[in-house]
């Protein structure tokens, strides 16, 4: 009764109305083996015993409107941060959580941007919260659909035997919940990511064409419009809520002469800008990219510079003024460039860099740059000649980014 009840919707009753509850077990118990594929007699045989003992995924199998099932993101960009588990390294769950968001990243027009801050649209974490586990086996983990609070994210139990090969992948079971996390259900389809039950599986091509359309249908039907047109009272608004106004030519990606505008990294993703804008994260292949204006309102073309402080889960991005990104968010109102202490003759910046382990923020114009030795403080007023610094650039630059 307690599988029933927690995937099926069954409503438990007293034991006073028990002989209606019995009809009420039967149709639920049907509704089951229909679900699997199974003979639909509404009792209790091995063959069903047997999938009811088979490890998965706490969600439901048939619609709750509790979970947001359904449901899907309004931008382009999800960004998530995770905790860990004692069972595998940190290093490595990175690795296979990123591995995960990208089965979706790749087949999708999303893109999986990794917060340093606790503002995330997902949260990945080893357990807890009202929705308790049950112990080794039994349930594995469990999702939640797009949404406020708890919307996205994606829980998995700490009592089980979590890995990167054997037992229970994380990449396997991962790449199910964040299918959940997207807005995807459940599917009777045994050869579909979303099915319910854990099952090994060929790890370098987990999604059938029934998981491909059904992501496709969520998010390429004309909701990602390319630039903000709603009204709000708060002074950031989501940049990723963006419908073309018209068409841009795609940049020649293979000219040999092709140069940046500014370049810059969020978490683990690296940002090319130059009218277009290019995502290449560290550990894929796969590259995204879109005109500038899919991702930054109010700016019609190229930016100039970029740069971001990881520690602080910030970007600015400089066009004659310069904005502030924060997580998946952007300041309504741009401000003016001369907040960093440049001379009022300075009309835009050529590149910008934040330097970490320095605390240094550089900031290029023409044969020249300003350094900030406290990131909070303004620039010191006199700049400096490239040339003396770093030698072998004789002239200005186009775009820097610093990588450890």
């Amino acid at each position: 009764q307690e599988y029933l009840r927690r995937y099926y919707g069954l409503q438990t009753e007293p034991s006073w109305r028990r002989k209606r509850s019995d009809s009420s077990l039967g149709d639920r118990l049907r509704d089951m083996q229909r679900f699997f594929g199974l003979n639909a007699t509404g009792s209790l045989d091995s063959e069903t015993l047997g999938v009811m003992k088979t490890p998965r995924c706490g969600v439901p199998d048939v619609l709750d409107y509790t979970d947001n099932t359904g449901s899907r993101w309004t931008k382009r960009i999800i960004s998530y941060i995770g905790r860990y588990t004692s069972d595998i390294s940190p290093a490595t769950v990175d690795r296979l959580i990123d591995s995960a968001l990208n089965v979706w990243g790749r087949v999708s027009p999303l893109t999986f941007v990794r917060s340093f801050s606790r503002e995330a649209d997902i949260m990945v974490d080893f357990h807890g919260d009202s929705y308790p586990f049950d112990g080794p086996l039994g349930t594995l983990a469990h999702a939640f659909g797009p949404g406020e609070g708890i919307g996205g994210d994606a829980h998995f139990d700490d009592d089980e035997l979590w890995t990167a090969g054997s037992h229970f992948n994380l990449y396997l079971v991962a790449a199910h919940e964040f299918g959940h996390s997207l807005g995807l259900g459940h599917s009777t389809n045994p050869e579909s990511l979303m099915y319910p039950t854990y099952k090994r599986q060929n790890q370098h091509n987990l999604l059938s064409r029934e998981d491909v359309v059904k992501i496709n249908i969520l998010y390429t039907r004309g909701i990602l419009p390319y630039y903000y047109s709603k009204t709000s009272s708060s002074p950031y608004y989501n940049i990723w809520n963006l419908v073309p106004r018209y068409p841009l030519l795609i940049q020649d990606k293979c000219n040999p002469n092709l140069s940046f505008d500014a370049v810059t990294s969020v978490g683990d993703a690296n940002m090319f800008f130059k009218d277009y804008l290019w995502i290449k994260y560290d550990q894929q292949c796969e590259i995204k990219e879109g005109p500038v204006r899919n991702f930054i309102p109010k700016i019609d073309s190229n930016i100039d510079a970029a740069y971001s402080i990881p520690q602080r889960s910030l970007v600015y991005l400089f066009k004659s003024k310069f904005w502030t990104m924060k997580g998946s968010q952007v300041r309504k109102k741009p401000k003016s460039i001369y907040k960093f202490g440049i001379s009022k003759e300075v009309e835009r910046l050529d590149a910008a860099v934040h330097v970490s382990d320095m605390g240094h923020t550089l900031l290029f114009v023409k044969d020249m740059y300003w350094y900030n030795e406290n990131r909070r403080a303004v620039v010191d007023s006199k700049p400096r000649y490239i040339s003396e610094d770093f030698p072998g650039i004789n002239a200005s630059i186009s775009a820097a980014v610093h990588k450890d």
